[in-house]
């Protein structure tokens, strides 16, 4: 059964949605989620509940099912993700294969065209992301 994602009104929704999401894997509704999902909003919505886990499927889930869309809207993401709560640390805690695949969005989105991001844009965002 395939999970159902409204747009979350508060960071309680947006907690129950992300750990439906987490639990299935299920990294088509998580890229539901992220659509429906201001990314300005996500830092607030995340509150301290970042963990490894949740920016790993966010970030498979830009790179599978946004980035070709709307790469502008992945950057976005990719963006305001930076200015959540526990960024660094989660970040810090990331193995050598799982920056890859931090990697590989970014690569992504550096092949695409948007007028949201410029490739000095990527390249800033890129250092945030220690890559």
């Amino acid at each position: 059964e395939k999970l159902r994602v409204s747009e979350p009104s508060n960071a309680y929704d947006f907690g129950q949605s992300i750990n439906a999401v987490n639990a299935t894997k299920d990294k088509a509704a998580c890229a539901d989620l992220l659509t429906v999902t201001d990314p300005k909003t996500v830092p607030v919505l995340l509150s301290n509940k970042l963990e490894g886990e949740i920016l790993l499927i966010f970030i498979q889930s830009l790179e599978h099912y946004v980035a070709g869309k709307d790469p502008g809207l992945a950057y976005q993401h990719l963006f305001y993700l930076s200015k959540a709560e526990r960024f660094k640390v989660v970040l810090a805690l990331l193995s050598k294969n799982e920056k890859e695949e931090v990697q590989q969005l970014f690569d992504l989105l550096s092949e695409s065209q948007s007028d949201q991001y410029s490739l000095e844009d990527l390249e800033s965002l890129k250092k945030v992301y220690e890559l």
